[in-house]
C-alpha cells in the first residue's frame, strides 16, 4: 500500500511537470518534448565534468590537461609524479611544441651545484629594487610564487591556505587588486596589488589616497608594489566581481555596495600617461620606500616603447614588470576577452623584453611572467626568455583542490576555492591546503633545478633562448631565439648577475635563503 501511494505521488509530480512543460512558451525543446527535454539540460549542466573524466584524452582538455593537472595535484600531495611508458604527444607532430636541448659535459655545473635540498628556496637572480636604490630593496627568495587573486573571487579559506603556504616555501603571495584582507595576514610574504579601483587605498569617490595606503603598507608584511595596468583573462576592462561573491564582509574591505557587481574601472585616474605613471611610481617608492613595478597584458606596443624610452633617461623608472599572457585565468570575465584580446604569453613577453633589450635596461629590471607558467616546460620557456620568475595563480588552486570545474563566475565552486558561499568554502582546510601549496611551490622549483642541469646550467635564469627550439612544423624546428627575433645575448643575464646568482647556489643553503641584500 506504502510503495503503491509512493508511485502515485510520484506519477503525480510527474504530471506537474508535463504540464507545465506543455503551456510554458521559454524553451521550444520542452514545450515540443515535455519531461525528457529536460534531460538534454540535465547534460548541458554536467558537460564539462563528463568530458573532463570520460570523453577526453590525457592531453586535449584545456585550460589544463588531464596531464597537467595529474601533474600538480600529486606534487602537491607528495605523491609519485612520474609517468610510464613514455609520452603519449605527438612529438613529431605537435606544432608550437617546445624542446629543451640537455648538453652531455657541463663543467661549470658541478662547481656550483651541490646536492639539491628540496626545502631550499629558489632566488631570484636579481635584486628588486636594486638598481633605483629603493630603501627597502631585497632579493627574492623564490623565483617562484603566487600570483594575484582577490580575497572576493577566491574564499577566505582559500586565501589563508595559499599565504599559509607561501610562507612555508619562503615564496611571496599577490594580494590581488582587492585589497588587503585579514586572510593575507598569515605569515607570508606579500605583493599589494593597488589596482584600477584602489581598493583598501581609495577615498570614497574611488579615488586614489596615500595615506591609506601607507597604513596598510605598515600593517603587514609588503615587500613590494604592484600596479596593476591590465590583465591577460580580461585586457581593457576592470576587475569584475560578481554581486553573488560580494558579501559584507567584502564589501567592508572594499568600500563597496553589499551583493552587486563590483566593477572596477577599466583606466587608473591616479595618473593618465606613462610620464604621470611613472611620476606614480617614484611616489609611492619615496613614501613607502619599498620596490614598484606594474603588471599588465601586452596589446599595442607604443606604450612599452615609451616606458622604455623614458626610464633610459635613468631619473625614473620601475623595478619590475609582470608580463600577463592572454591564456591567464581569472573568476570572471566576457569570452571575447578571455579568447581574443591581448597576445598569448610568449609573444607578448618576447616583445616587450625586446624592446627593454634594445637600449641595454634588462639587467635593471625584474621580469616576471604570468600565464599557465605553473608547469615546468612552460616555465622554462619563460626563463629562457628573460622572466626572472613566475607567478602561479590556477595552478595554486588545483594545488589546493581546485578541479577545472569552471564556475567561478557562479558563486558555486564545489571545492569552495572560488566562492563566498559558507557552505561550500568549508570544504577548503587551511591548515591541510597550505601544506599542499608548499608542497608544489617546493616541487616546481625542484623541476626547475633538475631542467636547469640537464641544459648544463646552475640556475632557470640561466637558460637561454638557444637552449630551447620549438616544433616547427614536421620534422623541423627553431630555437627561441630565431622564433621570437632575439638578438645575440637577449634573455641572458649580464656576466656580473650570472656570476653572482652562480656564486650564490654554491655558497651555504643559508646564504641562498637570506631574502636582504
Amino acid at each position: 500500500m506504502r510503495v503503491r501511494s509512493i508511485g502515485v505521488a510520484a506519477a503525480a509530480a510527474l504530471a506537474v511537470v508535463v504540464a507545465r512543460d506543455l503551456v510554458q512558451k521559454k524553451h521550444a525543446l520542452l514545450r515540443t518534448f515535455p519531461l525528457i527535454g529536460h534531460a538534454r539540460y540535465l547534460l548541458e549542466t554536467i558537460g564539462p565534468e563528463l568530458r573532463q573524466y570520460i570523453v577526453t584524452s590525457n592531453d586535449e582538455e584545456r585550460p589544463f590537461t588531464r596531464d597537467q593537472r595529474s601533474w600538480i595535484y600529486a606534487s602537491a600531495k607528495s605523491e609519485n609524479n612520474y609517468f610510464g611508458f613514455g609520452t603519449d604527444n605527438d612529438v613529431e607532430h605537435m606544432q608550437g611544441h617546445a624542446y629543451l636541448k640537455q648538453r652531455t659535459f657541463a663543467e661549470a655545473l658541478s662547481e656550483a651545484q651541490g646536492p639539491h635540498d628540496p626545502q631550499a628556496p629558489l632566488p631570484c637572480a636579481k635584486v628588486l629594487g636594486g638598481p633605483r636604490g629603493r630603501a627597502k630593496a631585497f632579493r627574492p627568495a623564490s623565483v617562484v610564487n603566487i600570483s594575484a587573486m582577490s580575497f572576493g573571487s577566491l574564499s577566505g579559506a582559500a586565501i589563508t591556505a595559499l599565504n599559509k603556504g607561501a610562507e612555508q616555501a619562503g615564496a611571496m603571495h599577490n594580494t590581488g587588486e582587492g585589497g588587503l584582507s585579514p586572510y593575507h595576514r598569515n605569515g607570508g610574504d606579500l605583493i599589494l596589488q593597488i589596482g584600477t579601483a584602489y581598493f583598501g587605498c581609495r577615498n570614497e569617490d574611488g579615488s586614489f589616497n596615500l595615506d591609506k595606503l601607507k597604513a596598510v603598507v605598515a600593517s603587514a608584511p609588503v615587500k613590494a608594489l604592484e600596479i596593476k595596468l591590465s590583465q591577460g583573462a580580461k585586457p581593457g576592462l576592470g576587475g569584475m566581481l560578481p554581486g553573488a561573491k560580494v558579501t559584507q564582509e567584502i564589501a567592508d574591505i572594499r568600500g563597496i555596495p553589499v551583493g552587486q557587481d563590483c566593477a572596477s574601472p577599466s583606466r587608473h585616474t591616479a595618473f593618465g600617461d606613462v610620464d604621470s605613471m611613472l611620476d606614480f611610481v617614484e611616489l609611492l617608492a619615496a613614501e613607502t620606500g619599498l620596490p614598484v613595478g606594474i603588471k599588465s597584458a601586452v596589446g599595442e606596443m607604443g606604450f612599452w616603447r615609451e616606458l622604455a624610452k623614458l626610464m633610459a633617461r635613468g631619473d625614473r623608472g620601475v623595478d619590475f614588470i609582470t608580463v600577463d599572457g592572454g591564456e591567464g585565468g581569472t573568476g570572471a570575465a566576457p569570452l571575447t576577452f578571455a579568447d581574443s584580446v591581448s597576445l598569448p604569453f610568449r609573444m607578448g613577453f618576447s616583445r616587450v623584453y625586446g624592446t627593454f633589450a634594445e637600449l641595454g635596461l634588462t639587467d635593471d629590471v625584474v621580469f616576471i611572467g604570468s600565464g599557465k607558467l605553473g608547469l615546468p616546460e612552460n616555465a622554462a620557456v619563460a626563463f629562457a626568455l628573460g622572466a626572472d620568475m613566475i607567478n602561479v595563480a590556477r595552478e595554486a588552486m588545483l594545488s589546493i583542490g581546485c578541479i577545472q570545474s569552471q564556475k567561478c563566475h557562479t558563486d558555486k565552486c564545489p571545492t569552495g576555492v572560488a566562492t563566498q558561499n559558507q557552505w561550500l568554502a568549508r570544504g577548503v582546510d587551511p591548515a591541510s591546503k597550505s601544506t599542499r601549496t608548499a608542497t608544489y611551490l617546493r616541487t616546481l622549483r625542484k623541476e626547475l633545478t633538475k631542467l636547469s642541469s640537464a641544459v648544463g646550467v646552475a640556475h632557470p635564469s640561466l637558460i637561454t633562448a638557444t637552449d630551447i627550439e620549438i616544433l616547427n612544423g614536421d620534422y623541423d624546428a627553431r630555437t627561441l631565439a630565431a622564433a621570437y627575433g632575439y638578438k645575440d645575448g637577449w634573455g641572458e643575464l649580464g656576466p656580473h648577475l650570472a656570476e653572482e646568482i652562480t656564486a650564490l647556489l654554491a655558497a651555504k643553503p643559508a646564504a641562498v635563503r637570506e631574502p636582504v641584500v
